[in-house]
């Protein structure tokens, strides 16, 4: 359900792969109800912030939505992932990913119910 997770390692894998020694690494997200972010790894508690803010933002269940076809959480799903991001573009340095000392990347659903997500990794070198 609503929440992030950490998808920092299987990137890093799908770089190793491919190989890669300087270039680019493309993640994206095919949902309009998740995003993807890049964020402190260390202390969950920043996450858990996000959630709070985005929560005030976009509350569940306003009724000035008109599109709510899958329930509450519907709309205000599609507005934290339009705010945030759906595809991230992340250096790629000596066949590692370039992120900094606290940096993880997530997937950020923003449904209430669990969803299967499918993410694109393209990396170029």
């Amino acid at each position: 359900g609503r929440g992030t997770v950490e998808i920092t390692r299987r990137v890093a894998d799908v770089v190793s792969e491919a190989g890669a020694g300087d270039g680019l690494c493309h993640v994206f997200v095919r949902h309009t109800s998740a995003s993807l972010i890049i964020c402190e790894n260390a202390d969950p508690s920043v996450r858990r912030d996000l959630e709070t803010v985005a929560a005030r933002l976009f509350p569940d269940g306003d009724p000035a939505y008109v599109h709510d076809a899958e329930g509450p959480d519907d709309m205000p799903a599609h507005l934290r992932s339009v705010f945030t991001n759906s595809g991230l573009t992340v250096p790629v340095s000596t066949g590692r990913l370039a992120l900094g000392t606290w940096q993880g990347i997530y997937l950020w659903e923003h449904r209430r119910h669990g969803h299967r997500r499918s993410v694109v990794v393209s990396v170029w070198h």
